[in-house]
């Protein structure tokens, strides 16, 4: 077979499996223009963060401090402090939070402990 038929078999086939599911779970960071600690976890943490096996395992969706809580979020309490962290599961409810950045170091273990302590809660919805 030619290449172009070859492509446009699996373009088709492709085309017919269903969408990816919709992370289990989602890290939400909250933040606001002009924040300094917001910029150096850009710079330490932000170009690994999607690379890692916790950024595959909770991406990251950026909220403004002063905007509007969206509406998908159950959290529980609203963000006080830039950055926040907030972990939660696929129905946008909180599992838990990390308020303030502490370096680069402090982070990935503080996010590893709201990603093991969310894999029982995880479990138990299968």
């Amino acid at each position: 077979m030619s290449r172009p038929v070859l492509s446009a078999l699996l373009l088709l086939v492709l085309s017919g499996l269903p969408g990816r599911p919709a992370p289990a779970l989602e890290l939400v960071m909250v933040e606001q223009a002009g924040c300094p600690w917001c910029a150096r976890w850009d710079a330490e943490v932000g170009p690994e963060y999607p690379l890692t096996a916790e950024g595959r395992a909770a991406p990251l969706r950026r909220i403004d401090l002063h905007a509007p809580l969206p509406e998908d979020l159950i959290l529980d309490s609203r963000p006080r402090l830039t950055p926040t962290f907030i972990l939660v599961d696929d129905a946008g409810r909180e599992l838990g939070r990390i308020e303030g950045y502490p370096g680069e170091d402090f982070f990935w273990g503080l996010l590893g402990i709201l990603l093991d302590r969310a894999e029982p809660e995880r479990d138990g919805q299968d």
